[in-house]
């Protein structure tokens, strides 16, 4: 309800902005001026005048979308009245209700009416030109709606679902599986995510501009769905402790996979996931990944291996390395021995076992008794929060983690100082109260309190790349309004796209033609192809014009 008052506002508001700018253009459209106020039915009005496609209109007032119609509505209405040379259409795109306002309060604003009998050769130039043009916002539109509202391609820049999904694998992921998450900021540049551009170079977010307008905002709704996120879905979520972006839907994607629901009970055991006392399901897409160190009697040849295996994530460890002084004995390292840090399934583990040069394997599991805590200075004084296990005061690590049990919508849960971390983030910022913990005791907005109703559901999320993931065992729950959506299939699979920065060597460049059009999540080892689906969307994209014509034509003959 909020999200439509807040929507409906807006949309007042930009009406009494139309209304004002333009109630004289209308009247001398000979239109009643009233209705330059009326909401869509304004530009309704402007589309049947200037002789466009009427339905349009349904478009003015979408998000995202709704700010490149209005523009496209406001130059036809300019050129109605014969405003189209080339510095009023710029003042038409960038002030639009100042620019509107000028020619509506004009003494000399006069509808223009057009006869192709009587068109120079420059004024046809010109309109062939428009005709151009409007092919191109066209398809920039289309693609835009699509983008927001029913599927967002989405790459994998980084290898923490390999060997499931693996690094320069292209997604199509579906929005309305769980339910549309309408946009809440509604005034941004279409295809971007959070930021234009780096134009420090530094690689700080931070500092770089908004592809968003940050003061127009919208609250969280979310449409009904035909299903809910399900333990082992792939799913793609915003970042939800992103500090750059306030909007959620602005913040970091990330793809995981969904290892435990509301309600469970997640624990790591030496490496080994666990949900509710049970070993995890391997489903028979799913390929999971642990880090192995592997001694060899001298170096690997691993473009011969990548011959043979395909692209391997590795690290040589040196014998002067903090590393090996702190493993030497858990791993029996020996500094005569070529040392990697390998990530492997158990698979291709058992593969490596058997090359002449190997001499150990053995799957990395971090000691029990060593802490989950990270640090950003050599001095061990500031914590590093993104990389630290979660909850922080926990003596848990990424291999033996929990037991933890999954927030869920409607529990009551008691606070106390020993597990107010665990909660801390929900309270505070998922669920936007005002949190502090003074004297040894709670307070929320204000008040002293010893228990917390949980206000929607949570996820925990993990990579398949168990030992080089950053995820739910750093930064907590996922809340349900985080969620995106569900990746449908892979659309294009390049290798060697994107820096593998937990390598030393890097894969060579190729295309991976056997995994594209592929199924990501049935989790089914025999993927179905979606080709058909990819061909249907290329046809309607690049044939649409056509298809009008060729339609128009028939019913004219008609």
């Amino acid at each position: 309800m909020d999200y439509i008052l807040k929507y409906s506002f807006y949309v007042l508001i930009l009406s009494i902005l139309m209304g004002v700018s333009t109630w004289k253009l209308f009247k001398k459209m000979g239109l009643n001026p009233v209705f330059a106020f009326i909401p869509f039915y304004n530009y309704f009005l402007i589309l049947k005048e200037t002789k466009h496609p009427k339905w349009w209109f349904l478009m003015a007032y979408l998000p995202i979308v709704g700010p490149i119609m209005m523009t496209v509505f406001h130059l036809f209405l300019m050129k109605h009245f014969g405003k189209s040379s080339f510095f009023q259409k710029l003042m038409t795109i960038f002030l639009p209700f100042i620019y509107l306002a000028v020619v509506n309060y004009s003494k000399d604003s006069e509808v223009e009416t057009e006869n192709d009998l009587y068109l120079t050769e420059a004024e046809k130039n010109e309109q062939k030109k428009e005709t151009f043009v409007g092919s191109i916002t066209f398809a920039i539109v289309f693609a835009t709606i699509i983008h927001t509202f029913v599927t967002q391609p989405f790459g994998i820049p980084t290898g923490s679902m390999e060997r499931t999904l693996l690094v320069g694998d292209f997604l199509f992921v579906n929005k309305l599986n769980y339910g549309f998450r309408m946009p809440m900021r509604p005034l941004a540049l279409p295809f971007l995510q959070g930021t234009i551009y780096d134009p420090q170079g530094d690689g700080n977010p931070k500092n770089d501009p908004k592809s968003y307008v940050d003061a127009v905002k919208l609250p969280y709704l979310r449409l009904p769905g035909w299903e809910k996120v399900k333990r082992n879905d792939i799913v793609v979520f915003n970042y939800p402790q992103d500090s750059v972006h306030t909007a959620i839907d602005r913040k970091d994607p990330y793809v995981k996979r969904c290892v435990a629901v509301s309600g469970d009970v997640l624990e790591m055991k030496a490496g080994r996931l666990y949900v509710n006392n049970k070993p995890e399901e391997i489903l028979g897409d799913q390929q999971e990944q642990h880090a192995f160190i592997v001694q060899a009697s001298s170096e690997l040849n691993f473009e011969d291996i990548y011959k043979k295996m395909e692209f391997i994530p590795v690290n040589q460890i040196s014998p002067q390395s903090q590393y090996f002084a702190i493993h030497k004995d858990q791993y029996n390292l020996n500094p005569s021995n070529a040392i990697y840090r390998m990530q492997l399934t158990d698979e291709r583990a058992k593969e490596i076992k058997n090359f002449d040069k190997i001499i150990s394997l053995q799957e990395e599991i971090t000691d029990k008794n060593e802490s989950g805590i990270a640090y950003k200075d050599d001095f061990q004084k500031k914590i590093d929060t993104t990389q630290s296990i979660f909850p922080i005061n926990r003596k848990w690590n990424a291999d033996f983690y929990g037991p933890l049990r999954i927030p869920k919508k409607g529990d009551v849960v008691t606070l106390n100082q020993e597990n107010l971390p665990e909660y801390r983030w929900i309270i505070s910022e998922y669920e936007h109260n005002h949190l502090e913990n003074k004297n040894g005791k709670i307070f929320i907005n204000g008040k002293e309190t010893k228990n917390y109703t949980i206000k929607q559901n949570y996820y925990m999320m993990m990579g398949d790349n168990r030992d080089a993931s950053l995820d739910a065992r750093f930064f907590g729950f996922v809340p349900e309004e985080n969620i995106v959506g569900k990746p449908m299939f892979t659309w294009l699979s390049l290798q060697g796209v994107f820096k593998d920065s937990g390598s030393m060597f890097q894969a060579p460049f190729k295309v991976r033609w056997d995994r594209m059009f592929k199924a990501t999540n049935t989790g089914e080892a025999n993927k179905t192809s979606y080709w058909w689906i990819a061909a249907f969307i290329l046809i309607l994209f690049f044939g649409w014009e056509y298809f009008v014509k060729l339609f128009g034509k028939k019913k004219t003959e008609e």
